[in-house]
């Protein structure tokens, strides 16, 4: 576990040492651990590449956007999955195992003239629309594990009170469940904020996210400044890497949900 977390890190923390250090002690062979600290290579990157920080603010509100549709359909269908036992619909939950299977990829084409023909094109929505899509079954798998952690009886006890399924499912899976919303929430925002590929095939400008923007760092026709590189690249880094560090215990729920049976 040990030689596993080294290989993991080790770009990493070269890549957030090398864009404090000055440009010519990045690649400096052998390579230099003692060095003074600078922050000019942020400063280029807000001076050079503000389209930077647009694509980050992309990225926020693309990520967002993906992950409270993501929560809403997955606890939704959770709950229907988990409290109606119907053969037909137990079935069914390996159509959405098998569509998670599918690459992004495969349905890229397809897709590109009926996002044209809707005119989606370099929009928020469509990335919105498209990271739900592929995380919205499993999501739903995530969710039915947890609601049937919930007991019954908490829902029959509701139904004699007159409550209806919708209201039982706010008021009472909703609270339970949240640990479970939170474990989807970590698998969302984590391939939303650093997916490439939708982002690159149906945005242009206005919906552009970091990602893109990096890329673009690095065909610039001035040469890569490695330096600004490396910092764009620690600020696109961080959001997430915090926010996985905090949601952690959820994220070791959502992974062994329904592996002990009480």
């Amino acid at each position: 576990m040990l030689l596993i977390l080294c290989w993991s890190l080790a770009p990493i923390v070269f890549m957030v040492m090398a864009s404090f250090k000055p440009g010519q002690d990045i690649f400096a062979v052998p390579a230099r651990w003692q060095f003074t600290p600078t922050v000019q290579h942020y400063i280029s990157l807000w001076s050079q590449w503000r389209g930077f920080f647009d694509g980050l603010l992309n990225s926020l509100i693309i990520t967002a956007g993906a992950t409270a549709l993501v929560i809403a359909a997955s606890t939704m269908a959770g709950f229907a999955y988990s409290r109606n036992r119907a053969p037909s619909l137990q079935r069914s939950a390996t159509f959405l195992i098998v569509v998670r299977l599918l690459p992004p990829i495969v349905v890229t084409l397809p897709l590109f003239g009926v996002v044209n023909a809707l005119r989606l094109n370099d929009t928020h929505l469509i990335l919105i629309l498209l990271y739900a899509t592929f995380f919205v079954s499993l999501g739903t798998i995530l969710m039915r594990t947890f609601i049937d952690q919930i007991p019954y009886e908490l829902d029959e006890a509701a139904m004699v009170d007159g409550a209806s399924r919708a209201t039982i499912l706010w008021t009472i899976i909703r609270p339970l469940a949240r640990q479970g919303m939170m474990a989807v929430s970590v698998f969302v925002i984590v391939y939303a904020w650093n997916e490439f590929l939708f982002a690159f095939i149906f945005t242009s400008t206005r919906a552009k996210t970091a990602p893109l923007v990096i890329a673009e760092m690095m065909g610039s026709l001035d040469g890569v400044d490695w330096g600004v590189l490396f910092a764009a690249s620690t600020v696109q880094l961080l959001p997430v890497l915090v926010f996985v560090m905090l949601m952690q215990k959820h994220l070791v729920a959502g992974l062994t949900g329904g592996a002990v049976k009480g």
